[in-house]
C-alpha cells in the first residue's frame, strides 16, 4: 500500500476495523510487540511512510483508553528479526533472558515483585505531586528545555483502573512516572538520547525545537522526514501530550541494550511524547492545556548527562534527577 497505493489509501480505515475497535469496550486487550523486521519500510518514501496512519481508528482507540473502558497491556515477544536488530545476531534465547529480566520474570515471585515495583512508582508519583510543580527543566548535551505543567497535572504510574474498578498494568515493563504537561508551554531544544523505532525505520540523533508549545524545527541524522510528516497529521500533533521521568534503577536501562522498541526503550530513560495526552478526550483543547491528537509518539531524552529539575509554583527549584539518580526521598 505504501509503495504503490493511491495517496488517499494511506490513512484509510476499513469499516470492519472500526467496528471491531468499538466492540472492545468492556473487554481486555493484550498487544504484543517485538518487530521481526524493524527496518522493513526503510527503503520507501519516508513521507508516505509517515503518512501511513489510521486516524479514524486512533480516534476510537484513544477514546476507549481515555474513558477507561478497556483494560490492556503491551508485552514483548522475542523473535529472530528483533534479536538480530538488538543483539547483532538472531540469538532469541539471549533476548528472552533480557526480556525476562526487564519484566521481573526472574524473580521468585514475579507477581509480588510487580506489586512492590508499582507501589514504589506510586510513591514517587505522590512525592512529585506533593511539590506543587509548575514546570520541569532539562539540561544536558544538546538539551536546554523547559516544559510547563498544568495546575491539575498529576504524576502517576502505569497502574490504571477501569471504570468498573479493575486494576491493570498498562505496559510491561514499565519504569516511569508520567504526567500530562501543559500543551501550551514548551520552550527550547531537546536532543534524543536513544534511537527511535518508528514506521518501519529508525530515527537517529533526533533534535527538536519548541516555541510557544509547538515543535517548530526537526533535525536528525536519519529519519527526520518521518517525524516531520507525523507532525502534519493534525493541528495538535506538534504539541506535547506526555512527560515521563525514569532513573538509573530501571531494569531496561540496566541491560545496556537498545531494544529499538518504544515499549522498552522509553522505560530506559526519561521521555516525552508529542501528540495526544494520556487521557485526553475529544473536545479538550490546547487552550485548556490538554492536547488531543491522532498521534502519540514517545522519544527518549534522559540519561546520566541530563539533569532534570522541578520548579514549584512558588518559584523553588527542586533537583529531581542527577547522574540518573532519583533525588527525592522514597
Amino acid at each position: 500500500m505504501i509503495e504503490l497505493g493511491p495517496h488517499e489509501a494511506l490513512q484509510h480505515t476499513p469499516g470492519w476495523q472500526l467496528e471491531r475497535a468499538e466492540a472492545m469496550a468492556g473487554n481486555a486487550l493484550l498487544a504484543t510487540t517485538g518487530d521481526p523486521e524493524p527496518q522493513l519500510l526503510a527503503d520507501l518514501d519516508p513521507e508516505r511512510v509517515g503518512r501511513a496512519r489510521q486516524p479514524d481508528l486512533s480516534r476510537v482507540a484513544l477514546g476507549l483508553l481515555a474513558d477507561r473502558k478497556l483494560n490492556w497491556t503491551g508485552v514483548a515477544y522475542p523473535n529472530e528479526g528483533w534479536a538480530r536488530q538488538v543483539l547483532g545476531e538472531p540469538d532469541v534465547e539471549r533476548l528472552w533472558e533480557a526480556v525476562a529480566f526487564c519484566t521481573r520474570l526472574d524473580e521468585e515471585d514475579p507477581v509480588e515483585a510487580w506489586r512492590s515495583h508499582m507501589d514504589r512508582l506510586d510513591r514517587r508519583a505522590a512525592a512529585l505531586n506533593a511539590l506543587g510543580l509548575d514546570r520541569l527543566t532539562y539540561h544536558g548535551p544538546g538539551t536546554d528545555l523547559e516544559l510547563g505543567l498544568l495546575e491539575r497535572s498529576r504524576f502517576g504510574s502505569a497502574l490504571f483502573h477501569t471504570t468498573t474498578g479493575r486494576r491493570y498494568v498498562a505496559n510491561m515493563p514499565t519504569e516511569e512516572v508520567f504526567a500530562t504537561p501543559d500543551a501550551r508551554r514548551a520552550e527550547g531544544v531537546v536532543t534524543s538520547t536513544k534511537p527511535l523505532a518508528l514506521g518501519g525505520s529508525i530515527v537517529e540523533d533526533l533534535q527538536v525545537r519548541f516555541e510557544g508549545g509547538r515543535i517548530v524545527d526537526v533535525q536528525a541524522d536519519r529519519g527526520a522526514e518521518l517525524i516531520r510528516e507525523q507532525l502534519t497529521t493534525d493541528e495538535n500533533a506538534s504539541r506535547l501530550g506526555e512527560v515521563a521521568l525514569v532513573d538509573g534503577t530501571s531494569r531496561v536501562g540496566r541491560t545496556g541494550l537498545i531494544f529499538f522498541d518504544t515499549l522498552y526503550d522509553e522505560n530506559a530513560a526519561c521521555h516525552i511524547a508529542y501528540g495526544s495526552a494520556v487521557g485526553g478526550h475529544e473536545g479538550d483543547e490546547p487552550e485548556d492545556g490538554i492536547n488531543v491528537s491522532m498521534v502519540h509518539t514517545d522519544f527518549m531524552i534522559g540519561g546520566p548527562e541530563v539533569d532534570v529539575d522541578g520548579v514549584t509554583r512558588d518559584g523553588r527549584t527542586v533537583p529531581l534527577l542527577r547522574g540518573d539518580v532519583w533525588q527525592l526521598p522514597e
